[in-house]
Order: structure tokens, then sequence, then C-alpha cells
């Protein structure tokens, strides 16, 4: 019999690339959709006859332990969260109860009634907000500057909770930041890249962006998903940093974006003040020497590479 999971927030960048490599693993996919994800299958048209889509919403708790109770998986990933830093300052109240409040429904649920269930919850990098240390490593002292960081911090306390006052399997992952062809322009990385392309083809004059010296560390979301069903199938539960343990300024993504269509970025980019965010951070960059060690975590696309990845995905897609 086929192993059963249930991916929360199936239809975003990390929950349907994880609906591949699940399939490819030859495990039985189910997947929550809300609502307002309603006709926005995109990321998962191409598998809509091989998983089972059921209607529910991290914001009702009644929701969730409905189609938990229906599906009985042996895993749960909860790849449904207010992921946007930006929009956190203006919904600080919804993003807290999506993305920290959800947990603690979620966990209550599998600790009542699937206590055997192992449950995965990616954490943020943001976390560490405003830090001296780097690169950080699992035991760093949180400080975060948005309410989106903030509730990140509390879903994970809420998950050592539950897993040592109650035993639940519960294992974390403190994601960089990681992008690919599946998230949109609200994402910098994203916006530079498509600024560029249609830049160089006359659709477009200027890319107005916020400060471009801030440094990042950024992978691909498709090496950091793989990464999840290895850690829950580890023996016990555990903490993981994920990331590239490199950093890359904006400054940079636009000197390669620009390059590869020999335009110069610095005639085209534009700074706003509006982009500017009223948490300042410090030098976020991941030490993944622990992932290494006990999944072979060694991601490939960093830097220059993942750029370029970037820009021939997006012109394939064109």
């Amino acid at each position: 019999m086929k192993e059963k999971v249930l991916i929360l927030g199936i239809t975003g960048q990390d929950g349907s690339y994880l609906a591949e490599h699940l399939l490819n693993q030859n495990k039985e996919v189910h997947g929550l959709y809300r609502r307002t994800s309603t006709g926005n299958f995109k990321n998962i048209e191409h598998l809509l006859n091989d998983i089972t889509l059921h209607q529910g919403d991290l914001g009702d708790p009644i929701s969730l332990y409905r189609v938990i109770k229906e599906v009985q998986p042996t895993k749960i990933f909860n790849e449904a969260d207010q992921d946007h830093v930006g929009w956190s300052y203006k919904t600080p109240g919804y993003s807290c109860d999506i993305t920290g409040k959800a947990v603690a429904d979620i966990l209550e649920i599998l600790k009542e009634t699937l206590p055997n269930c192992k449950y995965f919850q990616p954490l943020s990098s943001h976390m560490f907000g405003k830090t001296d240390v780097s690169p950080q490593n699992e035991g760093t002292h949180f400080n975060p500057q948005s309410p989106y960081a903030a509730a990140k911090v509390f879903a994970k306390c809420l998950c050592h909770y539950y897993r040592d006052a109650h035993g639940l399997f519960v294992s974390t992952a403190t994601l960089y930041n990681h992008t690919s062809v599946k998230k949109d322009e609200d994402y910098v990385l994203n916006k530079i890249v498509g600024g560029a392309i249609r830049i160089s083809k006359g659709q477009q004059k200027d890319l107005t962006l916020g400060p471009i010296d801030v440094e990042v560390d950024y992978g691909h979301a498709l090496e950091y998903v793989e990464t999840f069903d290895k850690i829950l199938e580890l023996d016990s539960p555990e903490d993981f940093i994920i990331s590239t343990g490199e950093t890359i300024s904006l400054r940079e993504v636009c000197d390669i974006a620009f390059s590869h269509f020999d335009l110069n970025f610095e005639d085209h980019v534009k700074y706003s003040k509006e982009f500017e965010r009223p948490g300042k951070m410090g030098l976020l960059r991941g030490d993944i020497s622990k992932a290494k060690k006990m999944i072979g975590f060694d991601p490939k696309l960093k830097g220059k590479a993942l750029v370029e990845k970037m820009i021939q995905d997006v012109l394939a897609q064109s």
C-alpha cells in the first residue's frame, strides 16, 4: 500500500514542487486548497489526475480537522501560510493567524486524533532578523523584524512544545530565500529577472527597486523541497537550516541579469523609498553543516548559476 501524505498549500511554489517529488517517490498525495485558490491551479495542472484535492482553509480549524480525519495521512507537510514579508506589515493579524495560530490548530488536531502522523513545518530565516551572528545555525537566537517573522517564531515554539510535551513527531526546516519561475514578481529576484527581460525587448524602460546593496542567501525552491521528506524519514524529529550558505547582493543580481542581454543595469534600475522595509536586518546567511551531514544536502543552484537558470526558465515560458 502506498504511503499517504497530505500537503497543505499544494497550489503554491513549494507545495507543488513537493507534490511532484512525492509522486516520483510513489506516494499517495493529497492536497488542501482554499477558496481563493480556486482557478489558480497553474502550478499543479499537470498533476490533477494523480493527486486528490480537498477544500479547506488554515483559518478554519474545523476544515483542517475534517480533511485530516478523512485522509488519515502518515505525514503532513504544511506549505501554506502568508509568506510575503511586505504583505505582513499591512495584514499583521491575518499573517499571525495563518502563519502562527494555524500551526497550533494543526498540532492540536494531531495530538487528539492522529498522534503517530509525522509533521513538517517550514520556517524562515527572517526569524533571525536583526542579528549580529552570521552565519546562523539551528541554535542562533531570534530577533524578528516583521509580523511574518514573529509568526514564524511562534510556529517554531509551538512545534517544540508539541514535540517535547506531547511526543509528536514534529520536524522543522528554517528556509532561506528560495525562488523559481513559480513565484511572481512580488519577489525581488523574480522582479529583477522579469524586468531585465522586458527591458531587453523594449517592453519596459526602467525597473524600480528598493536598496540593492542588500546581500541575500538565495537558492532554488526545487533543491530545498527535496529535503522535506528526507527530514521526516529520519528516526527522530529534528530542526535544520536549509540554505546555500552563500550570499549574493541584489546589485550583483541586477548586473548578471542585465549583462545577459548586453545591458548596463545602472541605465535602467531606479531607487524608490517605498520598497524599504521598516525593520532593519542583519546579514542572513545559513550554516548548513547539520543538513549536509544528516541528509546529504548540497545545493548547486546559487549565485550566478541561480540567476542564469531563472533567466532561461522565464524565457522558456514566454
